[in-house]
């Protein structure tokens, strides 16, 4: 699949300096190793607002400093949405908070490849964090997003060298990943199996529903198919390691239900720990506040 550019005129502030944290929200467009303009916005920690000392796994407070969480978004989302945007200030009580649109969303460039080359969305991503200054970068990725981040650690993590997604190129490693949270993710490509994924594969598959999609979702999806078929979620869990990995799921997920969780850990072994949530539906609008301080705090506990 290609990833042409989408014509939007990006809205951006000076580039900070690198090795140094910014102290108020910044907001630019990335540029992928393909090519793609993409949107994303840096805040730091939320001081005073709830902050994470005296939590589990963050005794004083302090282990935060470094701390950065990539969220990815599900399909159809972007950084300005609202289930977006709620999570990112959760997240922000324990560390930075990057946020992004992936391609074809929102006003980031390109079409959207369902999963495929927006690996190299979060890897800009990923390396911007890193070269504001933090050290410790925790991915956090919802439905599509949750196999991107997957796939994304598997690609870019320790000896992975140039992945299935493109050239990683030289400095690949300042895109690696510390941790990795993969909520409401499927477990294998082309799932058929739910009401809400047939209706998903007429909007991706189908010239009318890719109308919809632009005009109704503000999101451009690519009509070309995969080629080659990307590494699956399953696979990419069998990768990651040494890297923690933390699958989330709901057990009243109307998308995949709960053989996709199951099937992931299984294959993620030792390294892996499995949440199944009670009452919990899909993706970012259906997790919690208390989940999402959860899966912080785990994501802390990770750096000791």
């Amino acid at each position: 699949m290609s990833s042409d550019p989408a014509g939007h005129v990006a809205r951006s502030t000076a580039v900070p300096d690198a090795g140094t944290a910014p102290r108020t929200p910044v907001r630019r467009f990335l540029r992928t190793a393909d090519g793609v303009a993409v949107d994303a916005r840096y805040e730091p920690r939320a001081a005073g607002r709830g902050s994470a000392a005296g939590h589990a796994g963050d005794p004083s407070g302090t282990s935060g400093v470094d701390q950065v969480f990539v969220i990815a978004h599900g399909f159809t989302g972007d950084l300005d949405r609202p289930h977006v945007r709620r999570a990112a200030r959760a997240f922000a009580r324990y560390g930075a908070v990057v946020t992004f649109s992936f391609r074809g969303h929102g006003s980031s460039g390109g079409r959207s490849t369902v999963g495929d080359r927006e690996v190299l969305d979060l890897a800009a991503a990923v390396a911007w964090a890193r070269g504001l200054g933090h050290t410790r970068v925790t991915t956090v990725g919802f439905s599509m997003g949750g196999s991107v981040v997957l796939r994304h650690a598997a690609l870019y993590g320790p000896g992975s060298g140039v992945g299935d997604a493109g050239d990683a190129g030289e400095g690949s490693g300042a895109a690696r990943t510390d941790a990795v949270i993969s909520v409401s993710a499927p477990a294998r490509w082309y799932y058929r199996g739910t009401a809400p994924m047939r209706r998903l594969h007429w909007l991706v598959m189908r010239r009318t529903g890719r109308l919809v999609g632009r005009y109704g979702l503000r999101t451009r999806i690519h009509h070309r198919d995969w080629d080659p078929v990307p590494l699956s979620p399953v696979a990419a869990a069998g990768r990651i390691a040494p890297v923690p990995l933390l699958i989330v799921h709901g057990d009243r997920d109307a998308y995949f239900p709960l053989d996709h969780p199951r099937t992931l850990a299984a294959a993620a072994g030792d390294h892996g720990e499995l949440w199944l949530e009670p009452g919990m539906g899909h993706a970012e609008n259906a997790a919690p506040d208390a989940l999402l301080d959860r899966m912080a705090r785990w994501a802390l506990a990770q750096a000791g």
